[in-house]
């Protein structure tokens, strides 16, 4: 495998308008910093950059329910969540930041650039503007009646209870939610990326990516059989990169537009830092580079298609090769959700676990083709079985026996056995697969093949009977602990992305000098060489610890139900109030059929829309149906649905939707499928 000249990893920006929750630590900064510790290993030229989201609309709301500005509220969460990383020992080369002049700059400049080719177009549109405050409304300063479920405080992007995407058009009577006054439409002009016309090349150019995750192909594929359109690179806010245009005065860039070019102007910042400030086109403009963005689910779109056609267009900037984004993680067995207190903290965890722990624990479990849960419990089992039962057992016994039988220092031995030799191959086998786990962006599997070494270890130990062989057969005995400690010292690099906190202090204490993937092997230590005896790298965790946590967590997201006016547990939730009731009769009229989903995909124009082929049996039929938030294209093809399969067919979207598909609604307004493993065309009584 040829290695790349040199290698760009980018992980997404957080919003500065809040801590960092285990959530984001999964999805793409853990395993960025997993891929960039081991490729450093192999002595690869990386370089490690993020940085802060300062702009858009979330920021401007967090400052307006405090009563400052969006500066203050970036300044105080910027350092916070740089903090946060360096506590979770993730070390990018730079963390920046797109409040900053270098930001500024560079977005302005590649704007510019773009609008000198006339790749823009420039047209007027109608959107919602509020008369009392005299501004133009993003969408999540709108408020209305939802269209889907009748809630009357949805937002002009999402309404909170029923989880529907909308857009500010949909809603019924929509308002101001800074003021409370009736939103007027109004018209305002704006720039806009023509990315329809760029659709060919996206096409081309994705396909043309080697390797990359079935989620992240199926959601772009998605999005392209819909058909891009035009998409606004401005907006009418006070906040944010002034659009660099005299006639454009008020605007500023749309977020989604300057922000991945943070990773520009952070590279320009690192340079700079560095004495070299030319430095950072090596990383940009010599195609000798391998650009990877490590993000998130929701991100997806915006690294694939959006950024790679900036970048594209501008014609001086390398592409992404690969863009490994993780799915979502859960929280036992519920979605996250940072306004119910239903999330754990980085800062929070780290206040009672070490952070090599949490790295453990989130890599075993880490969401990386579809949804995780994280549980307390688990994290628990996963850290006393596997951690401190079989790494961390395996490393003390072989330490300690060492120090009372051998003086501390590695025996020094005629000749292995066949048995040891056997075992110390075993060290290239699973070095060679955790190596490929890592070049794949498996990164769960590179930890469990990490730990088969120190299982395979353990094993050898145990059955060897060193504490029995030290009185009957020392040369034994020797052979054996002399074989564990190589296996030890492969271990204190192997696990070394994962742990790199316990591995160097497992290092320190075998006194292993390499420090290279090349350099794990059978021969690590020297005959005679010392050995400190060190403490038990992993403690085993208690129970009442992880209860302590769970009930915390209860605990939080009782008081933050109960400070947003609702019930303090969903078992309090009321249900949805009976229908009124009917007879058998009325029942009977309904024809319910299994259908298997045939073809999924969004309809353009439409943010709740999904176009469905379905197979009933005895004949196919199109069904439009408004699940987009809550399955994806992708996810439900192939699945089996309930059909109302006589309903009259109707003209939606400029097609004809003829049937709908059954959904149920918990007491939380959550929507799920209703399913059933029949064969098409069974009816449901």
């Amino acid at each position: 495998m040829t290695s790349p000249k040199r290698i760009l990893v980018t992980a997404a920006l957080p919003y500065a308008n809040g801590p960092l929750h285990l959530g984001h630590l999964a999805g793409a900064y853990l395993p960025a910093d997993f891929y960039v510790r081991f490729m450093r290993l192999n002595e690869q030229d990386v370089l490690f950059i993020c940085g802060s989201d300062e702009h858009g609309v979330p920021i401007t709301i967090a400052a307006d329910k405090e009563g400052v500005r969006p500066q203050d509220i970036v300044d105080r969460y910027h350092p916070m969540l740089k903090k946060t990383f360096e506590d979770i020992a993730i070390e990018f080369d730079h963390y920046g930041r797109t409040s900053s002049p270098v930001h500024h700059e560079t977005s302005q400049a590649f704007f510019t650039t773009l609008n000198k080719k006339g790749l823009f177009k420039k047209k007027t549109e109608r959107q919602l503007y509020d008369p009392a405050s005299q501004m133009f409304l993003p969408d999540r300063y709108v408020k209305g009646t939802c269209p889907v479920c009748s809630y009357p405080e949805a937002y002009g992007d999402q309404c909170e209870k029923c989880g529907t995407s909308l857009s500010p058009s949909e809603l019924i009577d929509p308002k101001s939610s800074l003021t409370g006054s009736v939103a007027e439409w109004r018209e305002t002009e704006h720039w806009f990326l023509p990315l329809g016309e760029f659709q060919p090349w996206i096409e081309s150019w994705i396909q043309s990516r080697k390797d990359w995750k079935p989620n992240v192909m199926g959601q772009c594929k998605s999005w392209l059989q819909a058909g891009l359109d035009d998409r606004a690179v401005t907006r009418d806010l006070t906040w944010g990169v002034p659009v660099p245009l005299d006639e454009a005065k008020g605007k500023v860039l749309y977020v989604w537009f300057d922000a991945p070019i943070g990773y520009i102007s952070a590279t320009k910042e690192w340079a700079t830092l560095k004495g070299d400030p030319e430095r950072w086109k090596s990383y940009w403009c010599d195609q000798d580079t391998e650009l990877i963005h490590f993000i998130g689910k929701d991100n997806i779109v915006f690294h694939c298609i959006m950024f790679p056609a900036m970048l594209h267009a501008h014609g001086d900037f390398v592409l992404p090769v690969n863009v490994p984004a993780n799915e979502f993680l859960n929280l036992e067995g519920r979605k996250l959700s940072t306004s119910r207190g239903w999330a754990v903290w980085v800062d929070e965890f780290l206040s009672h676990f070490e952070a090599d722990l949490i790295r453990y624990g989130l890599g075993t479990i880490m969401p990386e083709n579809k949804d995780a849960d994280f549980s307390w419990k688990d994290f628990q089992q996963r850290i006393n079985s596997e951690l401190a039962d079989i790494l961390g057992n395996f490393i003390y016994r072989t330490t300690s026996f060492t120090a009372r039988f051998f003086d501390g220092k590695v025996p020094n031995i005629a000749q292995l056995d066949e048995a040891s030799l056997n075992i110390l191959n075993e060290i290239e086998v699973q070095k060679s697969r955790v190596e490929q786990a890592y070049r794949s962006f498996s990164f769960k599997e590179a930890i469990a093949e990490s730990l088969q070494l120190a299982r395979i270890g353990n094993k050898y130990f145990t059955d060897r009977e060193p504490w029995k062989t030290n009185k009957t057969d020392k040369e034994h005995c020797a052979i054996t602990l002399y074989t564990s400690l190589q296996l030890c010292a492969a271990l204190s690099l192997i696990f070394d992305p994962i742990m790199p906190n316990k591995m160097a202090k497992l290092r320190q204490q075998l006194g292993v000098e390499a420090r290279s993937w090349k350099e794990i092997g059978s021969t690590l230590l020297a005959p005679l060489h010392p050995i400190a005896e060190g403490e038990i790298l992993f403690a085993k965790i208690e129970d009442e610890k992880i209860q302590t946590r769970i009930d915390a967590l209860l605990a939080k997201s009782q008081l933050m139900e109960a400070s947003i006016g609702t019930e303090s547990s969903e078992a309090a939730l009321a249900y949805t109030e009976p229908k009124p009731e009917i007879v058998i009769d009325d029942f009977a009229k309904i024809d319910l059929r299994i259908g298997k989903v045939l073809e999924a995909e969004s309809v353009k124009g439409s943010k709740k829309l999904l176009k469905l082929r379905v197979d009933l049996g005895y004949e196919q039929r199109t069904i439009l149906s408004g699940i987009a938030s809550v399955v994806s294209p992708e996810d439900i093809v192939g699945k089996n649905v309930v059909v109302v399969a006589n309903l009259k067919p109707r003209p939606m979207m400029g097609m004809e939707s003829h049937g709908m598909i059954l959904m149920s609604e918990d007491r939380t307004g959550k929507l799920v499928m209703v399913s059933s493993e029949n064969e098409p065309g069974s009816t449901v009584s």
